[in-house]
């Protein structure tokens, strides 16, 4: 970790005095602490996990159910536009480890207490974000395939080998992209911020951007192991989250620890 003189840049941002500057190998650290307070806490760590497994299976079942087949793939993917509000119960495990004092499941989801009003709000913000791309990816499918069978074999035949599929996963790919580093910038302090101390949102909302913009070499690289880490996560049909949640969620309390100065 190391701290640098101000820069023009960071003397014109916005609550910029309370950002360190990192570098690129602290990621790598950020896990490995993370995995220390998983291995501290495996019990609440994995039944935490857990609930978040058990509800992306209910959600997946039920679009199938209403015969929404070609949402489940957004929905997986739109997971990482919500995946920091899943991780509110880990950044207070991680907290009372460091406080020494024993983690429990029911403190883990109860954390939201702490700043119930700005935790909440900032939910919905990104439950929103989840809305948004669902509806973006509904209407993409209806242009691109207004007549294709919802069979699981049929879609991917006409996404993979034809020339409006491969278009279709062209422009998903790119506003997905820009939803998630929207979402990636917004949500990387900010949860951790607002369960630490008594702010408003868009106050968290800017540090966490104006964090990220200060060390984009160093956010880059840590955003590419959350989306590592995450994808084979759900690579392993939910259950697999039940071991990357926690343990990102863990890194990202170490990651606002390293970056964020206390007390300002």
């Amino acid at each position: 970790m190391s701290d640098h003189n101000a820069s023009p840049m960071q003397s014109a941002l916005p609550f910029a005095d309370r950002v360190r500057i990192v570098a690129t190998d602290q990621p790598f650290r950020w896990l490995a602490a993370g995995w220390q307070d998983f291995r501290a806490a495996p019990g609440v760590s994995l039944a935490y996990g857990m609930v978040v497994v058990i509800a992306g299976f209910v959600l997946s079942f039920l679009l199938v159910g209403l015969g929404l087949l070609y949402l489940v793939l957004p929905l997986i993917v739109g997971f990482m536009l919500v995946g920091p509000a899943l991780t509110v119960g880990y950044y207070q495990v991680s907290q009372d480890l460091e406080l020494g004092r024993q983690p429990s499941l029911a403190t883990a989801l109860g954390a939201w207490k702490a700043n119930p009003g700005p935790l909440l709000a900032f939910g919905l913000v990104l439950v929103f974000f989840l809305v948004l791309w669902m509806r973006f990816a509904a209407l993409v499918f209806a242009i691109f395939f207004p007549h294709t069978p919802l069979t699981v074999q049929s879609l991917l035949n006409a996404a993979l080998f034809t020339e409006d599929g491969l278009i279709f996963l062209m422009v998903g790919t790119v506003v997905g992209a820009v939803m998630a580093s929207i979402a990636f910038a917004a949500g990387a302090f900010s949860l951790p911020l607002l369960l630490d101390r008594r702010v408003g949102v868009m106050e968290a909302l800017v540090t966490s951007v104006v964090a990220v913009v200060l060390n984009a070499p160093a956010m880059l690289v840590w955003a590419m192991l959350v989306v590592l880490f995450a994808a084979a996560g759900l690579a392993l049909g939910y259950v697999g989250l039940a071991v990357t949640l926690p343990l990102l969620g863990y890194a990202t309390q170490h990651a606002y620890r390293a970056v964020i100065r206390s007390g300002r």
